[in-house]
């Protein structure tokens, strides 16, 4: 049915470049397009005419759009991405990328800079980045060894302020302390220095000073430090020649080159990305998404997801990125991609044929194998949808989980995925009512779910661990607030005999319950739930069950004040046991307590039997 006033609205749209905002009822924004044309663009979501399904389902949905004009084409691609990552909207296709490569990390803003390996890292004033290093360039071995070598600090920087004396390291011959001024800035720097050979293509210098230093700790007949230095060298040499190898397809080009394929099925979208970096081949991203993803222009769509991933990305830029697209598409591709870094984008050429073809097959392959062995998440998604009678494919489930003993120190967990993945940013705990019957599992979801439903952004489906009853629980105070949303449990079958217990899917209104080793992807996805969600409920509750026995004893303990109590609670999360074991210079220092406050708390513990 054509929504009358937003198509009367559309046509009054300027015929300009720009972005527009589809939005809910509420006033969520469902998704962010852009356009050459804003009026024959958003027009068209309102006219009679044939539509993908998802486009149809998308408009059902739309009570009102926005607009925002921009001056050109390139400013609507770079604004339509930022907009993505603002409002993340459930209709726009989202980056998921989980693999990164290893860093080394220096922060010259720090007056004593040490070596930090990261995977993640954000770009800033001061800071250096060597890498990445490949799987198999053993760099967290390096690392330790020039650390080692050239006496670097190793310690943080609160540490490396808060330090009145050289520590263990310093003892060892392993730091040159410049925390207590045992070493000028010069010349830690030389050594520091010496160490960033090894990532500035000089590392032959630095080899030839070890081995200088090596022949006369040996000459001083020291030959168990020399012997250190002679293994260490193995070590680094074959980091170098590992570091220097070069790919025989890569020799002769450009050495920092993203080259992306992608291959469009029938039922999913693959996009392959192979990266290239000093003139080496360091491996490849794969992304994938369902074809029915898309809403736009294939190309568009695809260089709309190429951009997100550059303009997000922690790994290092390319000098060029080669796409096999239009020109015109590439073009445009150019001017927006600026924004972020100084790339070259190449369409199609015989100078990368082979590699341009090495992606493509890539692109495929991943597909396939995925498909055939029915580890696609999509595939799992659908299946799910299929069996709650959903109009369309669930992004975001929620799974919950109780944890209680004994009736004492109830918690919940909340666990959230999207895309079949983790989303660990909406991880939530729930810190539940004891209650008079003690265990009580249907009253405690009850007051897990009224909660729940009060912070908005609701899930596609809730997913609670248990079966008819743990979700006729759910069920009843999602009526209670008028929400329509599918409740589905998981629970194991009873074991009979030797026959393993199977994993089960309870779906309200059904006769019999799905098992879920009929289709191997949603058992992963609603399997890994269950288990993350036992994982977080437990952790709180035993945290939760930790402070209530300790605070229940260190209330009698003379000398420990409300305001050191807490202090101690606050970062508890240690059993009685353990806290025995620590001795008073240990507890001391965890804790943050005058020599006084420990002594007094280690008396008490080694005078009780048990608490």
């Amino acid at each position: 049915m054509i929504n009358e006033g937003l198509l009367k609205k559309a046509q009054t749209l300027p015929k300009s470049p720009g972005c527009y905002l589809m939005k809910n009822q509420s006033g969520d924004v469902l998704y962010v397009g852009k356009a050459k044309d804003l009026k024959n663009r958003v027009t068209s979501y309102f006219t009679k005419g044939a539509k993908a399904v998802k486009t149809e389902i998308l408009v059902s949905r739309i009570s009102d759009f926005d607009f925002i004009i921009t001056d050109n084409e390139t400013e609507a691609f770079v604004l339509e991405n930022n907009l993505i990552k603002k409002h993340s909207p459930k209709y726009n296709i989202q980056l998921r990328d989980d693999k990164s490569y290893p860093y080394v990390l220096v922060d010259f803003s720090e007056e004593f800079p040490r070596l930090h390996y990261v995977r993640r890292f954000i770009r800033g004033k001061g800071k250096e980045f060597f890498g990445p290093f490949v799987v198999g360039s053993n760099i967290s071995e390096v690392l330790r060894i020039l650390q080692k070598q050239f006496t670097l600090r190793d310690c943080s920087l609160p540490e490396f302020k808060r330090r009145k004396k050289p520590c263990l390291l310093y003892q060892m011959k392993q730091c040159s302390a410049p925390c207590v001024q045992l070493i000028s800035k010069e010349d830690y720097f030389r050594d520091l220095n010496l160490a960033l050979n090894f990532f500035r293509g000089k590392g032959i210098d630095s080899i030839k000073y070890l081995e200088q230093k090596m022949d006369k700790l040996a000459q001083n007949e020291d030959f168990e430090a020399a012997a250190i230095i002679r293994d260490d060298l193995a070590v680094l040499k074959k980091f170098l020649d590992y570091s220097v190898q070069q790919n025989a397809e890569i020799q002769g080009r450009e050495k920092n080159v993203d080259i992306i394929s992608v291959f469009k099925g029938d039922v999913e979208i693959d996009i392959a990305l192979l990266m290239i970096r000093n003139g080496i081949l360091l491996g490849h991203k794969n992304f994938h998404f369902p074809t029915i993803e898309i809403l736009d222009e294939f190309e568009d769509e695809i260089l709309a997801y190429i951009f997100q991933y550059y303009s997000q990305t922690q790994d290092s830029y390319p000098d060029y990125i080669i796409i096999p697209f239009s020109k015109p598409k590439l073009e445009l591709f150019q001017a927006a991609i600026n924004s972020i870094g100084n790339f070259k984008v190449k369409g199609k050429s015989l100078k990368y044929k082979s590699l341009i073809e090495l992606t493509q097959k890539q692109a495929y392959e991943h597909q396939r194998v995925r498909l055939t062995n029915q580890e696609s998440i999509y595939l799992g998604l659908a299946k799910l949808k299929e069996l709650l009678s959903m109009k369309e494919r669930p992004i975001r489930l929620e799974c919950y989980d109780v944890a209680i003993w004994q009736g004492k120190s109830p918690t919940a967990s909340q666990i959230t995925f999207v895309e079949g993945k983790p989303d660990k940013s909406n991880y939530r705990y729930y810190h539940l009512t004891e209650l008079p019957e003690g265990n009580n599992d249907f009253e405690m979801l009850r007051e897990v779910m009224r909660r729940r439903i009060k912070h908005e952004n609701l899930p596609d489906v809730f997913i609670v661990d248990g079966g008819k009853g743990q979700v006729s629980a759910f069920k009843e105070v999602l009526k209670e607030f008028q929400i329509e949303i599918p409740v589905a449990g998981i629970a194991k079958a009873k074991s009979i005999g030797s026959k393993k217990t199977e994993e089960r899917l309870i779906i309200p209104g059904r006769a019999n319950p799905y098992f879920l080793n009929k289709n191997p992807s949603l058992f992963k996805i609603i399997v890994q739930m269950r288990d993350e969600a036992h994982r977080f409920s437990r952790k709180l509750h035993h945290k939760t069950e930790k402070k209530r026995s300790f605070s229940s004893w260190i209330d009698e303990i003379r000398g420990i004040g409300p305001i050191i109590k807490k202090k101690i609670l606050k970062k508890l999360d240690k059993s009685v046991e353990e806290l025995k074991d620590m001795g008073t210079e240990e507890l001391r220092s965890y804790f943050d307590l005058t020599d006084k406050q420990a002594k007094l708390i280690i008396d008490y513990l080694n005078k009780v039997q048990s608490v």
